[in-house]
């Protein structure tokens, strides 16, 4: 079993930055790909920022040059620098992985279970 757990929420005013971490955990035997994912109210899950393993990281053209996503192989980690924060980034933020782990040769897709970013104007 893969737990992915996030912190770093809360609420920050126009302007402000935050830093989200994502932590994966338990039978792991590689991570292909790690990355953050958000949605607001009433709107569809939309991709934040991805780093898959020895590719391109990509950005949602809403955070190119404000956010930056960051991996830390060693301690399974990514990590999602927010700065000028802006109220339409409020959403809840999930991490999200694609890791094969232990004792088979599949890779599954595993969900954080979210942490909530809010921008106040």
């Amino acid at each position: 079993q893969v737990q992915l757990v996030e912190s770093g929420g809360g609420l920050v005013q126009a302007g402000g930055s935050l830093r989200l971490s994502c932590v994966a955990s338990g039978s792991i035997f590689s991570i292909n790909s790690m990355g953050w994912y958000r949605q607001a109210p009433g709107k569809q899950r939309e991709l934040v920022a991805h780093n898959p393993s020895g590719g391109s990281t990509n950005y949602a053209d809403s955070v190119k040059g404000r956010f930056t996503i960051s991996r830390d192989n060693a301690k399974n980690t990514v990590y999602l620098q927010m700065n000028s924060l802006k109220p339409e980034d409020t959403a809840v933020y999930y991490c999200n992985a694609v890791v094969m782990p232990k004792g088979t040769v599949h890779r599954y897709e595993y969900w954080g279970q979210g942490t909530q970013v809010t921008v106040s104007s």
